[in-house]
């Protein structure tokens, strides 16, 4: 932040993220429309739609890479439409970002691709990002010898997980993932989801995960947001949900996958 920006205002730590009022559009295609989320401290909240509801729309808009029409959205203490260059940079630091696939830059071994974040936002000693980059293969999983290949030499588990030690790189508060147990098979996927708890327990942070796993919604959400009709049709637990009177919650969560999810996380 430069010495002009102002100090962050007091904010409710218990909602690092709110997002009020929110519209977004693509020329007469309206996607959002008033649309509210408040995202609780330290929580693991998934996002499900159906397809064309905006999930990564809502995303892509929470970190600034989709501009919205209307609304307001405050993470950190910060409003996100109303910062100068310098302190949305700053703010970025603060949050990672497993995209779908990983999104590794493929020219990049796995430490080069860790070591992006460390470049942009610091002038680091190789050394030092090599031994951090080190120390975040270790975190998400994945043997030592994973830091000199290439995402093209992984599997689609280990890419995930890469992808994931490039979103930690910078120990953020925030992370941000986007459908991380898509093309998984049912044990890489349960892995996963059990790295994600445990991160989340272990350094504190506030998880937003975009999912269709139902799976994933049972084993490690704590709450879940559904979209629907252009806005947040509801917020809550499943068990909350499972209550909600609408067609697409019923027949989600209460159809053949969701019945089998709830049998078995009983």
């Amino acid at each position: 932040m430069s010495e002009q920006d102002p100090a962050p205002k007091p904010y409710d730590e218990d909602f690092p993220i709110v997002v009020e009022g929110l519209r977004n559009a693509f020329g007469e295609h309206v996607i959002h429309d008033n649309l509210d989320l408040k995202v609780r401290h330290g929580e693991i909240i998934g996002v499900v739609g159906g397809s064309g509801t905006g999930k990564s729309v809502l995303m892509r808009s929470i970190i600034g890479l989709q501009p919205f029409s209307a609304g307001h959205i405050e993470v950190l203490g910060h409003d996100t439409a109303g910062l100068d260059e310098a302190a949305a940079k700053d703010l970025r630091r603060k949050w990672g970002v497993l995209f779908q696939d990983g999104a590794l830059f493929s020219t990049l071994t796995v430490a080069e691709n860790i070591q992006v974040p460390m470049r942009e936002f610091f002038n680091l000693p190789p050394a030092l990002m090599n031994e951090i980059s080190g120390y975040k293969v270790a975190m998400v999983g994945l043997p030592i010898d994973a830091a000199p290949k290439y995402p093209s030499q992984l599997s689609g588990g280990m890419r995930k997980r890469a992808g994931l030690a490039r979103a930690l790189s910078l120990d953020p508060e925030l992370l941000f993932l986007d459908e991380p147990t898509a093309g998984l098979d049912p044990i890489s996927a349960a892995n996963f989801d059990t790295l994600i708890k445990t991160l989340r327990d272990t350094l504190g942070l506030t998880v937003f995960l975009i999912t269709h796993d139902l799976d994933t919604l049972y084993a490690i959400c704590d709450r879940v947001a559904v979209l629907g009709d252009r806005k947040v049709l509801k917020v809550g637990t499943i068990d909350e949900l499972l209550e909600f009177d609408h067609p697409w919650v019923q027949a989600y969560f209460k159809g053949p996958r969701g019945r089998a999810a709830h049998k078995g996380h009983d």
